[in-house]
């Protein structure tokens, strides 16, 4: 029984010091300083690209149709506990049916996107998708995977930054996600209209609604760039089979027409 105690004794000991020498070789510094470096080359990369969609694209900064929609995003953001003011969201006159995430929390709206919802709900679920992807890193995730972490430290550095900047900026708005994270988006963007009231089955139907389209021409980005768009409208709606829920607009439909006739003049 002596015996017995003092192997198991030894044993502790032994696995402890096993486990410090191994934690001792692991570079805790040399980590923490590649996501610190991490972390400031996506905040560099969001405002370069930022940068120049602002000096080649017309930026709608109207204050009632920024407040509009800004009245559409609220009420998903203080449902989900989401900083509204971490979100930087910008309204660009563009007929591209199109809305996109960019690094450091950058969210772009097409007008494109804005006019060709029929619903507000649509709309906010499109927005909502794009949050998604900033609030669950992806837009990361997709950069590292398909441009690698040494080309992003390079052009945030300034090393030829420009020409990559622009290739990051066409990854983003012109290519999707693989489909794991365009499902966790889209079904993250139904949980947050649940959570907020919010109808989802207008998201749904404006998939369907594009992409029934007989070819869809460029200015349908945001869907032509997202496959199986027929199929995760499918999926939303089963989804939603069953579950009661509330279907509170944020502003009555006179204001959402009336959204849209300003963009439409603006």
């Amino acid at each position: 029984m002596i015996n017995k105690t003092i192997f198991q004794g030894l044993l502790i000991i032994a696995l402890f010091f096993g486990l410090w020498f191994a934690l001792s070789k692991v570079d805790f510094v040399g980590l923490m300083q590649i996501e610190k470096n991490t972390t400031s080359a996506e905040n560099k990369i969001g405002d370069l690209i930022w940068d120049n969609i602002q000096e080649t694209e017309d930026i709608i900064t109207t204050d009632s149709i920024v407040k509009t929609l800004d009245s559409l995003i609220v009420p998903i953001c203080k449902a989900n506990k989401i900083e509204r003011d971490s979100l930087k969201i910008h309204i660009v006159k563009n007929d591209e049916v199109n809305a996109f995430a960019l690094p450091n929390k950058h969210l772009v709206i097409y007008t494109g996107l804005l006019l060709d919802c029929k619903k507000q709900e649509a709309a906010q679920g499109v927005i909502g998708h794009e949050i998604a992807h900033i609030e669950n890193n992806h837009v990361m995730k997709k950069l590292s995977k398909e441009v690698g972490l040494t080309v992003l430290l390079t052009a945030a550095s300034g090393g030829k930054g420009g020409e990559i900047i622009k290739e990051i900026f066409k990854t983003l708005s012109s290519s999707a996600y693989d489909r794991t994270l365009e499902k966790e988006a889209d079904m993250e963007s139904v949980n947050y209209l649940l959570k907020a009231n919010i109808n989802p089955e207008p998201m749904a139907d404006f998939m369907f609604q594009l992409a029934q389209q007989e070819a869809l021409p460029n200015a349908f980005s945001w869907i032509s760039t997202h496959p199986e768009s027929e199929e995760r409208a499918k999926y939303i709606l089963d989804y939603l089979k069953g579950k009661k829920y509330q279907k509170k607009q944020s502003i009555s439909e006179t204001n959402w027409v009336l959204f849209q006739e300003k963009i439409k003049n603006n």
